[in-house]
C-alpha cells in the first residue's frame, strides 16, 4: 500500500512515542474514537472468541479496548507505518496487555494471508479516507480472501452525494474538507458499492454511527456465487 500522503511516511522517534505524540499523530480523539469503534463492533456481534483483523491499526487507538475484550491471540493488526506499530507495542506495555498476545504486522500491500488464518470480523477505520480507488480495490480483494465465508468487514469513508462529485466537501461535525482526487478523499456510496462488487463483496450503507468527524460506515460481506 503506497502512502498517498507523506504523513504516513513520517516515522516517530522513540522519544516522541514515549511522550505520547502518536496519539495526536493518528488524529487525536484517542479515547473517544477508540471507544466508539469498540462499542460499534461489540454491538455488531463481536464476541471474545472471534478473530478480528484491524486494518490500519496504527498505534492501537481502537486496538487496546478490543485486545482487552478478545480472548488471547485473537487480535490481528496491520499498518503501513512501522513507528505507529511500535507505538502500539508501547501502549500494550503501558496497559499490561502483552500477555494477550496480539499479532501486529507492518505491511504496505494488505497481505493479510501472512497471518495464515481466516477472520470473523475486519475493520478499517479512516483508511479509505486516505486511499484512491485502486488501493481500495486491493484492500477489498485481500480482505475478501482473509474473511471466513460468513465474516463481516466494516469500513468508514467520507460520503459524497453522487458519483464523480469533483467539488470539495466540508463535513460537519469536524469540519474536514475532502476531495475527489486528493487525500482526504470522498466517495459516493454507489462508487464504494461498485468497488466492492468487482472485488467479490456485497456492501450495505450503515451511514450514521455517531463518528465525531462524520465518517460513514459500510458493512461488507463475501458475495455469494450465483
Amino acid at each position: 500500500m503506497k502512502a498517498i500522503n507523506d504523513f504516513y511516511e513520517r516515522q516517530l522517534t522513540p522519544e516522541e512515542i514515549a511522550a505520547g505524540e502518536h496519539r495526536t499523530f493518528v488524529g487525536g480523539l484517542w479515547h473517544e474514537i477508540g471507544a466508539l469503534q469498540f462499542e460499534f463492533l461489540r454491538q455488531s456481534g463481536l464476541l471474545p472468541h472471534h478473530r478480528l483483523l484491524d486494518i490500519g491499526c496504527g498505534a492501537l487507538r481502537c486496538g487496546i479496548p478490543i485486545i482487552e475484550y478478545l480472548d488471547s491471540g485473537n487480535y490481528y493488526g496491520v499498518d503501513i507505518n512501522a513507528s505507529l506499530v511500535e507505538a502500539g507495542k508501547h501502549e500494550l506495555e503501558q496497559k499490561g496487555l502483552t500477555s494477550k498476545q496480539p499479532h501486529l504486522l507492518v505491511n504496505d500491500k494488505f497481505e493479510f494471508d501472512r497471518f495464515g488464518i481466516s477472520f470473523d470480523f475486519a475493520i478499517a477505520q479512516s483508511v479509505f479516507t486516505h486511499l484512491d480507488m485502486n488501493l481500495i480495490v486491493r484492500c477489498f480483494v485481500q480482505t475478501r480472501k482473509a474473511l471466513k465465508s460468513d465474516g463481516t468487514f466494516f469500513s468508514t469513508f467520507f460520503l459524497a452525494p453522487f458519483p464523480g462529485h469533483i467539488a470539495t466537501i466540508k463535513h460537519q461535525p469536524g469540519g474536514t474538507v475532502t476531495n475527489f482526487d486528493t487525500d482526504p478523499f470522498h466517495y459516493s456510496f454507489r462508487e464504494i458499492e461498485w468497488l466492492a462488487e468487482i472485488s467479490g463483496l456485497s456492501a450495505r450503507l450503515i451511514d450514521d454511527w455517531n463518528h465525531p468527524r462524520n465518517q460513514k460506515m459500510i458493512e461488507l460481506s463475501v458475495k455469494l456465487k450465483e
